[in-house]
């Protein structure tokens, strides 16, 4: 009834299984959680909470009442909610609820009637560099994929 072939057998499928799910899952960050610290996912995130700290993903989404302050490179941001600090993304969106401030540095940019942005908004080819930060001063790039240092 239990032999060692079918224990290998459901071994294999199931770290199989719990690795497809970790790349194709969504992490939400609830209206009652506050997160201090950076969060890093290659997977699909949804802030409707609080984040002090830099966010590293591929998609994230910030509800009405979610709020970030840190930097935040993905693929895709929508923004409902509030942004303190540098966005980095080849597409960015800001609903009409949304609150930015802080730079953006985009290859598609799409604004709703009713965003509030304080900040530059630039348009860069390839502003996606895995690992790299780009620095920016008076609306200007000073420096692009400076690594960052890990504590």
């Amino acid at each position: 009834m239990f032999s060692k072939t079918s224990k290998k057998q459901t071994g294999a499928t199931n770290s199989h299984n719990s690795a497809t799910e970790k790349k194709g899952g969504l992490s939400i960050i609830n209206s009652d959680l506050r997160v201090t610290g950076d969060l890093v996912s290659d997977s699909d995130v949804q802030v409707d909470g609080f984040v002090n700290g830099d966010i590293r993903t591929r998609n994230l989404t910030i509800g009405q009442n979610g709020e970030v302050r840190g930097e935040i490179v993905a693929e895709k941001i929508r923004i409902c909610g509030s942004v303190t600090g540098q966005v980095r993304a080849r597409d960015v969106s800001l609903s009409d609820t949304a609150r930015m401030l802080g730079d953006i540095l985009h290859e598609s940019l799409s604004i709703e009637p009713g965003a509030y942005i304080e900040g530059h908004c630039r348009r860069i080819e390839g502003a996606i560099e895995e690992g790299g930060l780009t620095v920016i001063q008076a609306g200007q790039i000073v420096a692009a994929n400076v690594k960052k240092e890990h504590k």
